[in-house]
């Protein structure tokens, strides 16, 4: 075993949540200073979208059937790829619906966000698409509900414009992929067969997991052990694409404490930060990607770190005595 690759493959994502959740936690920000920072995320995600199509400028010359594509992931992991062009969609969303102070602001994010829309959707891996969805539907409600009688009104052109857009990206990508993705996403082959599994194999090992913890329900198998460990179940090294059965198999009982306290806290910081306006949509962004994806990128034990601040509309304030 390569030690320092074990290491970094481990212990990178955990760290990465550490630090980011202990520097975030209460620390005060403006709520457009908060979408600043989306902005600055948003901008290497354009720059991925723009690689990925100058990798892969044809989609249909290169779409068979219907596993995660290499090729319109550019060559990298679709699981991951996918993930980062969903929060992509999240991103560029309240770019539109929030900031867009001109008309041509206006198409530029719209375009923006068909873009990163359709290349998430042909990546085919469902993960990133899905969470990206479920951050602005969220989102939307979330603005609704806080919304006065005038506001909601207008909340009416927004839910028809986003709807329109879904289903015009959905189209467009069945049309450049045959048909393909329906049957991805109704976890159909090329054929259009039922397959047994509905996670890509995952399954089996959270199974595995279990099975590990089951056995090991106090300190667990110890970090990075679980995957060794599959290899003698499944009869091969497989890592680990759930985060919350990979702790409670490699950690035990700690990696129980350790998931309450990252579900719990930030709930109880939201009761007396209510201004958080994106609080909902991170939380689910870090919750749903660490169930197909783990850890493996930083945007999800980042994000997460950010349900954490105490976001504010605008500064109090202050009174001269």
């Amino acid at each position: 075993t390569d030690i320092k690759k074990a290491l970094v493959f481990n212990l990178s994502g955990p760290f990465c949540l550490a630090i980011s959740s202990i520097y975030m936690y209460k620390r005060r920000i403006l709520f457009t200073d908060l979408q600043n920072i989306l902005t600055t995320m948003g901008m290497p995600i354009i720059t991925t979208v723009i690689y990925l199509f100058l990798y892969n400028p044809s989609v249909k010359d290169v779409v068979t059937g219907t596993s995660s594509n290499f090729e319109t992931s550019g060559g990298f992991g679709p699981n991951q790829v996918s993930t980062i062009l969903g929060l992509g969609m999240f991103i560029f969303f309240t770019q539109l619906i929030l900031f867009s102070k001109s008309k041509r602001i206006v198409l530029l994010n719209i375009l923006i966000l068909i873009f990163i829309s359709y290349r998430g959707i042909v990546t085919f891996s469902r993960g990133g698409v899905i969470t990206g969805a479920a951050m602005i539907v969220l989102s939307l409600l979330f603005l609704y509900y806080f919304s006065n009688a005038r506001a909601k009104k207008k909340f009416i052109l927004i839910f028809v414009l986003i709807g329109s857009m879904g289903v015009g990206t959905w189209v467009y990508s069945s049309l450049q992929t045959r048909g393909l993705i329906e049957k991805r996403y109704a976890n159909q082959d090329a054929k259009g067969r039922v397959k047994k599994d509905r996670l890509g194999g995952r399954e089996a090992i959270m199974d595995a997991d279990l099975k590990l913890f089951l056995d090991n329900p106090i300190l667990g198998v110890g970090a990075g052990i679980g995957k060794k460990m599959r290899e003698e179940s499944l009869g091969q090294a497989v890592a680990s694409h759930n985060e919350i059965s990979r702790m409670l198999s490699e950690h035990g009982l700690f990696g129980i404490i350790g998931l309450l306290i990252l579900l719990i806290v930030p709930f109880v910081l939201y009761i007396n930060n209510r201004q958080h306006l994106y609080f909902l949509s991170f939380f689910a962004f870090w919750l749903l990607t660490i169930n197909h994806a783990a850890m493996r990128t930083a945007a999800p034990a980042f994000v997460y770190a950010l349900t954490l601040l105490s976001v504010q509309i605008k500064l109090p304030i202050k009174t001269q005595s």
